[in-house]
């Protein structure tokens, strides 16, 4: 392979790429044969402008339509495209574009919670009434594949996850919803909304689960990125990342099991803050992330690569209308990591 000193990494959610035609949702007619090559050119344009180097995908429907949009793009010989088998229009999947010569291994996507995983409780002191979760599975299966950027360092394990939805999980149809909709009606906003949170609360369990079991006493480089629906300071991100500290100046640690956010490392090197991939009723946060292990973290002795820069790319957020003219309703961001490991301690 080819040695690079620097390689780029994105995150892009395709706001359902599916076959014109085919039911989405609610939406039975899917897409117009119009806005369907309007999605197209817009995305080739975008993998056009960011020349990564590996790209997590979310909200992919259709294979065929990915590799028409990576064609258009000129880089059907640069790429190998990452997607389950039943990538054929009628679920929404996980997917990645791969340099060529990269992929280490095979790929696969991960549909269950690990099983030792429990979300049950007593509570901490008699006050606290008992809780349990029962759910076993993502609603997106989390893609899983690793990497090899440099001849010279170990592979990087790379995970892309969807996680649920702020929006409200619709009760209404539920057996216990309808036999006393009196009761319950009034309160059908907050009862979904507090699933959805549940939901992708045990989600951000399951997959920090997973890292964890990764990272745990290892220096194996760890990419977590994606659609998490949740902010940078979220319990959603909290619990993906274990808030680690950061650090500054002179200053060196890490922790193996930590994830560091792409988002944070640029606020550093930022004079302002303009990190957004979504707006919803005017308000602009960041629901899109790249989480980084210690491998890729300055401050870190054991570091590998340098985090070099966060590009996102967010200004069809504000002029755009992804149902018409083919762009997404999420930011796309694409950090750049540069080979530099940390140089060995002097001798006292």
């Amino acid at each position: 392979m080819a040695t690079t000193r620097s390689w780029r990494i994105a995150s892009f959610n395709l706001f359902n790429l599916n076959e014109p035609g085919l039911p989405m949702y609610r939406n039975r007619e899917g897409w117009s044969k119009a806005a369907y090559e309007a999605k197209l050119d817009w995305g080739a344009q975008l993998l056009r402008r960011l020349q990564a180097d590996v790209v997590g995908l979310q909200e992919l429907w259709h294979r065929g339509s990915l590799e028409r949009m990576v064609e258009r793009a000129g880089l059907q010989d640069a790429y190998e495209l990452l997607t389950p088998e039943n990538a054929t229009g009628q679920r929404i999947v996980c997917a990645a574009l791969v340099r060529k010569g990269w992929l280490r291994g095979q790929p696969s996507w991960v549909a269950q919670f690990p099983k030792a995983l429990r979300l049950t409780s007593g509570g901490d002191d008699a006050q606290t009434p008992d809780i349990a979760v029962a759910i076993d599975g993502f609603s997106r299966p989390v893609l899983q594949f690793s990497v090899k950027p440099h001849p010279k360092a170990p592979a990087v394990r790379v995970y892309v996850c969807h996680f649920k939805s702020k929006a409200p999980t619709q009760v209404a149809s539920q057996a216990w919803f309808k036999s006393q909709r009196e009761v319950y009606a009034p309160h059908a906003g907050a009862l979904g909304a507090a699933i959805s949170t549940i939901r992708r609360t045990a989600e951000a369990t399951a997959l920090r689960w997973m890292v964890t079991e990764a990272t745990k006493g290892s220096t194996e480089p760890v990419v977590v990125l994606g659609d998490i629906n949740d902010g940078q300071h979220s319990n959603t991100a909290n619990i993906l990342t274990e808030q680690p500290t950061y650090l500054t100046g002179g200053r060196l640690g890490g922790r193996d099991t930590a994830l560091y956010t792409a988002q944070t490392l640029q606020q550093y090197r930022d004079t302002r803050d303009v990190y957004y991939t979504h707006v919803h009723k005017g308000i602009r946060e960041s629901l899109d992330h790249i989480l980084l292990s210690e491998a890729f973290y300055d401050h870190s002795k054991t570091r590998v690569w340098l985090f070099d820069g966060l590009q996102i790319v967010n200004d069809h957020l504000d002029m755009g209308e992804p149902k018409t003219d083919g762009s997404t309703d999420h930011g796309v961001i694409c950090a750049t990591l540069r080979y530099q490991p940390m140089p060995a301690p002097r001798p006292a």
